[in-house]
């Protein structure tokens, strides 16, 4: 008797009926080690219920709890762990299976502190892991700072050309971006036997559920979707030559990802299928969802190993001028778009802090900001987002030797290496919002600075004397709170947008910078950068 075939594993993983979520009555950064509680409004006599955020960085991951009512946070970190790339014969590769073991462990301890309601993850951008017709794993995915992607351009823009891939995507070119990641592996026998791609959060969500999903947030940063339409380009994978069955269906914020394994919950303890919600899985979504904006016409920069500085619109912006301006159209919550430009962050101070600390030189980051308030103003500048800065190595080796080039004075110290970062990223800040306020045709009457980068003092008043701009800074986890009250919503505990916004404006701990100085000699340091050659 012939036997039927049998489906594939995506197949049988697409067919999975949906499953609905039960409704619910210091200056310093922290170290890899350290953990934090933060208790902001204490809990009213209204129902709390404690959600656990997965969410990890470039350079660690961490589960937080965070327990919501309708006047009230409080976040609990019950584990961190380190996210170390390793280098592989064939390249920079994400050890994506330490990190889910460090999702594990963190689940474990956040059911050890009580059970939670729901999980979520969010995770960076572009990267993402391949699965067989088995649904196995086809490799450790590729870190975007590897320089596979170096001529993957010119490959797609030869079937797609920049204006009208751009007029498609409306994304910035970064050139790690997936869209080039996957032509850098075509033909390769990944890449051939691949029959599932999943972008990291949606990699970790696979491993904890079976399901099999890829949320909009971060699928917008990949190349391949259609910036009016929210889906994917039907267009663009044909003409890149990409199997449109590859790409799972598209999830939007809040939409159930499905319940918690049996072998998870057993691991973990947590209760036989809690569910798991899908959040803003790409990191900047989620905080940006958590500004503490209450006013229509701001600015947001979500700082941390990048600078993401832009607006918040309700269409993308396709014209030629923001494609040459190199902005971006990533979606965000409730289909928002995330109207943007990556600039280089944080990374620089810390590839900095992570060579002075090899040279056994003080890395104190207080220490180093007292220096650098005192260091001569404007003595030297760089352009944040020069190629030769993105990759790791020796940051301040190649921050002297653009100073060499562009004949500027050359920091002598590493208390003037900073001041040089700070004031460069400050002017990048002030560039960029700028320029997406002139493209946008909209006006900025405020500046919200989030993430690691709002504890930094100094930053936020070189932005705000930069921009001219009052700046709000904080709340530094703004990630872990979109990711918390994006289920908190789900659950019936938080209204729309704007309700979660309010709650955290009116229970986090923010600081307000107004500008200072002299407005014309931050003019006068624009001009000199922008006169400044862009690359080496």
């Amino acid at each position: 008797m012939p036997v039927s075939p049998q489906p594939s594993f995506a197949e049988r993983s697409r067919r999975a009926p949906p499953v609905r979520l039960p409704r619910s009555s210091s200056p310093d950064e922290p170290s890899a080690s350290q953990r934090f509680h933060v208790t902001t409004t204490p809990p009213s006599s209204a129902f709390v219920s404690a959600f656990a955020a997965v969410d990890l960085g470039a350079t660690s991951g961490r589960v937080i709890v965070g327990r919501v009512g309708p006047d009230s946070l409080d976040l609990t970190e019950v584990h961190r762990f380190p996210n170390t790339p390793v280098r592989l014969p064939d390249g920079l590769r994400w050890d994506v299976l330490a990190l889910f073991q460090g999702t594990l462990d963190g689940l474990r301890e956040a059911a050890r502190s009580g059970g939670v309601a729901s999980v979520g993850v969010d995770t960076w951008a572009v990267d993402y892991g391949l699965l067989d017709a088995d649904g196995a794993l086809l490799g450790h995915p590729f870190h975007y700072r590897d320089d596979r992607t170096t001529d993957a351009a010119a490959r797609v823009w030869a079937k797609v050309g920049p204006k009208e891939l751009y007029g498609i995507t409306g994304l910035q070119h970064l050139p790690f971006n997936t869209v080039f990641q996957l032509a850098s592996c075509e033909g390769t026998a990944q890449r051939n036997a691949a029959r599932t791609l999943l972008l990291v959060p949606d990699l970790l969500i696979h491993w904890l559920t079976g399901s099999l999903g890829a949320e909009e947030t971060n699928a917008s940063t990949t190349g391949l979707l259609d910036s009016r339409t929210g889906t994917w380009s039907k267009e663009l994978l044909h003409r890149l030559s990409l199997d449109a069955n590859l790409f799972p269906p598209l999830r939007s914020p809040g939409d159930p990802a499905g319940t918690l394994l049996p072998h998870v919950c057993a691991y973990t303890g947590l209760d036989a299928r809690t569910p798991v919600t899908t959040v803003a899985s790409h990191d900047t979504a989620s905080a940006i969802a958590a500004l503490p904006a209450t006013e229509v016409d701001f600015a947001y920069v979500s700082c941390g190993t990048w600078s993401l500085a832009g607006l918040e619109l309700a269409a993308p912006v396709l014209s030629e001028a923001s494609r040459a301006a190199n902005f971006t159209n990533e979606r965000g919550i409730d289909g928002t778009v995330r109207y943007l430009r990556n600039i280089m962050g944080m990374w620089l101070l810390e590839e900095c802090r992570r060579t002075w600390e090899k040279d056994n030189l003080s890395t104190h980051l207080p220490a180093l900001l007292a220096d650098a308030a005192q260091a001569h103003q404007f003595a030297s500048l760089v352009d944040t987002d020069a190629p030769e800065f993105l990759a790791p190595g020796d940051m301040p080796a190649r921050i002297r030797d653009f100073c060499t080039r562009t004949g500027q004075q050359v920091p002598d110290s590493p208390g003037a290496v900073v001041r040089c970062i700070l004031e460069s990223l400050a002017l990048a800040h002030r560039r960029t919002l700028r320029q997406a306020a002139e493209l946008a045709g909209r006006d900025i009457a405020r500046v919200h600075l989030v993430g690691g980068g709002s504890r930094n003092d100094l930053l936020c008043q070189l932005t705000a004397d930069a921009t001219g701009l009052p700046v709000v800074a904080g709340p530094a986890e703004a990630t872990a709170l979109g990711n918390i009250l994006v289920q908190a919503r789900a659950a019936g505990l938080v209204g729309d947008l704007a309700d979660m916004r309010r709650l955290i404006a009116s229970t986090q701990h923010l600081r307000h910078y107004a500008p200072q100085g002299d407005s014309a000699a931050w003019d006068a340091a624009a001009a000199r950068l922008d006169s400044t050659p862009r690359t080496s």
